[in-house]
């Protein structure tokens, strides 16, 4: 079964259900068998599913699939797994461990050439990860170079999106970071978010940053109140 069709067919039932919240459980399975199957949704799902989301889609108590859920993380968190399960984005999912992106990142290359983000358009990310929401202007004056096409190449690759508009004259669009982003860095929301050098590096193992550049300098200090929660 496809990624794709498990999603839809995860999501109609979700929507089944919730019209009738009261329908008793379909299925009884045991405790292995419901750990499997959870296992194999979390494969091969693209999205990270929420346990909510599962055990609506299987038609499970909620109970159950969170504790299947606590499980799989304990038991891929062990060494001798090379992926590990983690909440991320307000959902679960599999992904391979840091400890090996490098050897991974290496297998990869020579299978197809890396997804890339130029210096310019991570500086810009950079800048809105932490000052969000923010306008085109204010990047523009921290920046001192025009980013209307990393704006739109970032909005292209869907890990910025539009924020609504700034109360000031003109009321140019604010920016915001995505759930993608989230997904992207493997982040469980902005909280997360890691210091500058620190996220240049991540950009690097998530993105496929260019190889031999010299990282830039990015001043971006946090507004006082810390970024926005991404919706």
């Amino acid at each position: 079964m496809e990624p794709s069709e498990v999603q839809a067919a995860l999501e109609t039932e979700g929507l089944k259900q919730e019209s009738a919240p009261d329908q008793p459980a379909a299925v009884e399975w045991a405790d292995s068998d419901l750990k499997a199957i959870v296992e194999a949704v979390i494969y091969l799902t693209d999205e990270p599913l929420s346990a909510d989301q599962i055990a609506i889609g299987l038609k499970q108590p909620a109970a159950n699939v969170g504790r299947v859920l606590d499980e799989l993380v304990v038991e891929y968190g062990k060494s001798e797994h090379g992926v590990t399960v983690r909440e991320i984005a307000g959902g679960y999912k599999m992904s391979t461990k840091p400890e090996h992106h490098e050897a991974i990142r290496a297998f990869v290359r020579n299978l197809k050439p890396p997804l890339k983000l130029s210096l310019p358009a991570l500086e810009t990310l950079a800048l809105i990860a932490y000052k969000q929401p923010v306008t085109t202007p204010e990047i523009m004056e921290v920046r001192g170079v025009q980013g209307a096409g990393v704006i739109r190449t970032l909005l292209d690759r869907k890990l910025i999106a539009e924020a609504g508009r700034k109360q000031v004259i003109g009321k140019p669009i604010l920016y915001k970071t995505t759930k993608e982003f989230l997904i992207q860095f493997g982040l469980k929301d902005l909280s997360e978010l890691p210091s500058l050098k620190e996220f240049e590096e991540l950009s690097r193992l998530s993105l496929g940053d260019s190889e031999g550049q010299e990282p830039t300098n990015i001043e971006t200090p946090a507004p006082a109140d810390g970024p926005e929660t991404v919706e």
